[in-house]
C-alpha cells in the first residue's frame, strides 16, 4: 500500500513557476509515479510520469515547460512547472502505478489533489 500526499499548489501569474511535491508513504519500489490533472469541464489527463530508474514521459502540452523528477531516498516525486499559462489551471493529482511503463494508464494509488490556478 502506498499513500500519496501532494503539496505546492497555489495561485500564480501567467509565465510564472510552481513546484509540486508528492510524498509517498509505504514502499514504492518499482512503482512508476506521476502527475495527472483535471481542469473544469475536462477529463483527467496524464501530465508526466517517471519510473524508479528515471525514465520519463510528458504530455505534449507540457513538453519543454514541465520537468518531473524523483528522489528515491526521500520517496518523493516533484513536478517543476515553468512558463505557466491559463491552460495549466487544474487540480493536479499525484499517482502511482505498479511497474515500469511511464505513460501511466490506470493508477493503483491517487493523492488527494492540489489546486493550481494560473491567472492571466
Amino acid at each position: 500500500q502506498v499513500q500519496l500526499v501532494e503539496s505546492g499548489g497555489g495561485l500564480v501569474q501567467a509565465g510564472g513557476s510552481l513546484r509540486l511535491s508528492c510524498a509517498a508513504s509505504g514502499r514504492a519500489f518499482n512503482y512508476v509515479m506521476g502527475w495527472f490533472r483535471q481542469a473544469p469541464g475536462k477529463e483527467r489527463e496524464l501530465v508526466a510520469g517517471i519510473s524508479s530508474g528515471g525514465s520519463t514521459y510528458y504530455a505534449d502540452p507540457v513538453k519543454g515547460r514541465f520537468t518531473i523528477s524523483r528522489d528515491n531516498a526521500k520517496n518523493t516525486v516533484y513536478l517543476q512547472m515553468n512558463s505557466l499559462n491559463s491552460e495549466d489551471t487544474a487540480v493536479y493529482y499525484c499517482a502511482a502505478k505498479w511497474g515500469y511503463v511511464v505513460k501511466i494508464t490506470t493508477p493503483n494509488y491517487w493523492g488527494q489533489g492540489t489546486q493550481v490556478t494560473v491567472s492571466s
